[in-house]
């Protein structure tokens, strides 16, 4: 009797496992593992150049005008090898590499904090990156800007407190309603049985590719002059005349429209994707739609309600094409943006206020990101996977 011996398969690479040759591999699939075997470190380190503008205008914002004007923010740094060039660059890779470390241990720090020291951290990092610099350098800082961008003393003053106030009053509710009116919407659409409802889903997901730019002329006819049809001799008015022109009512109103869409497509994605044996369970016990909604709804959607809260707040706080065409350029109603691009002045003389300015813009947009951040990921992802 003859045995037949088989060796046991060889373990083929992964592209085969998959059922993909390595010939036949896409360049997607090379690129992703190439990205994917980057170094963390490198990663830290691109993210450190990314914020070098930003740590150079928040030096700068500090700085007297003269020498705002006439050297670079760098300058207030020392050169410990002013004669060695060599020294020097080697000292800047090592500062850098130091740098590199540090961000890498507070970015492991911060996911290990409440949410109170979540919103400190960064705080007491800037802190003590103004201490160190302040110490380290024989340079002159004043707080000249930040008084300037804050003067209301004449009309033209900048007051950026004032603009500031604006900004908020139509950001707040700018976010706040399209969340309420998009949650009710997206578990209507998930998880609530009525005629049409696909088609209107449909409807709802196309207005996100109607570009706001060429809604603009059209919602300000609407709200200055309201929408009328004349037809046999008999006029009749679709839209009243509600006189929004100047108001930050219109801009609002205007961010809260184009807001929606994208609001109940992302809440639908979360809702649908929760557990169908929690609303079973929660019919047989009595309880209608109000009920769930508020009971089990809300409280499981918080991931994705903050993570389109961050959206929101962040485009309706940087925007300034909504805000200069329903408001002006001029007006004391203005937000922030509108008052930044013209707060050097008409020949650019007080280009300096910028570097203040811009930096009272971002402050509350930092607060609120570093407060929700931890749900960003969580609300994005939620309901991109089954099972």
């Amino acid at each position: 009797m003859t045995t037949v011996t088989t060796a046991p398969p060889e373990r083929q690479p992964e592209a085969l496992e998959s059922g993909v040759s390595p010939a036949r591999e896409g360049r997607g699939s090379r690129l992703h593992r190439l990205l994917g075997s980057i170094p963390t470190g490198v990663l830290w380190a691109l993210v450190v150049l990314w914020t070098i503008p930003t740590m150079g205008m928040f030096v700068s914002s500090f700085r007297p005008e003269i020498e705002v004007k006439t050297t670079g923010w760098w300058t207030v740094l020392p050169d410990p090898f002013p004669d060695n060039q060599t020294l020097a660059l080697l000292v800047a890779l090592a500062f850098i590499a130091v740098v590199v470390a540090v961000v890498g241990l507070l970015a492991r720090l911060y996911h290990h904090l409440g949410r109170a020291g979540r919103i400190a951290l960064p705080i007491v990092a800037v802190l003590a990156f103004v201490g160190l610099l302040v110490a380290s350098t024989d340079a002159t800082f004043t707080l000249e800007n930040y008084r300037q961008t804050f003067d209301a003393s004449t009309s033209d003053s900048p007051d950026m407190w004032q603009h500031f106030i604006n900004s908020a009053a139509i950001t707040v509710p700018a976010t706040v309603i399209p969340i309420a009116f998009a949650a009710f919407a997206a578990y209507a659409f998930a998880w609530m049985d009525f005629k049409g409802r696909d088609w209107l889903f449909v409807s709802v997901v196309a207005m996100l590719a109607v570009p706001i730019q060429l809604s603009l002329v059209p919602l300000l006819q609407l709200y200055v002059g309201g929408a009328h049809v004349t037809a046999f001799g008999e006029t009749i008015t679709l839209f009243p005349d509600l006189d929004l022109a100047g108001t930050t009512t219109a801009v609002w109103l205007t961010h809260i429209g184009f807001g929606l869409p994208l609001a109940i497509f992302l809440l639908h994605n979360y809702i649908s994707s929760l557990p169908a044996d929690l609303f079973e369970a929660a019919r047989i016990d009595g309880a209608d739609h109000p009920t769930i909604f508020w009971r089990l709804v809300v409280p499981l959607s918080v991931p994705a309600l903050a993570a389109f809260a961050i959206f929101q707040f962040l485009w309706v706080w940087n925007d300034y094409l909504v805000a200069a065409t329903f408001l002006g350029t001029g007006s004391a109603d203005a937000p922030m943006t509108v008052r930044l691009a013209t707060l050097s002045g008409g020949r650019g003389q007080d280009w300096h206020l910028l570097t203040a300015a811009a930096f009272v813009s971002i402050a509350l947009p930092l607060a609120v990101f570093f407060g929700l951040q931890r749900y960003f990921v969580r609300g994005l992802l939620a309901g991109s996977v089954k099972g």
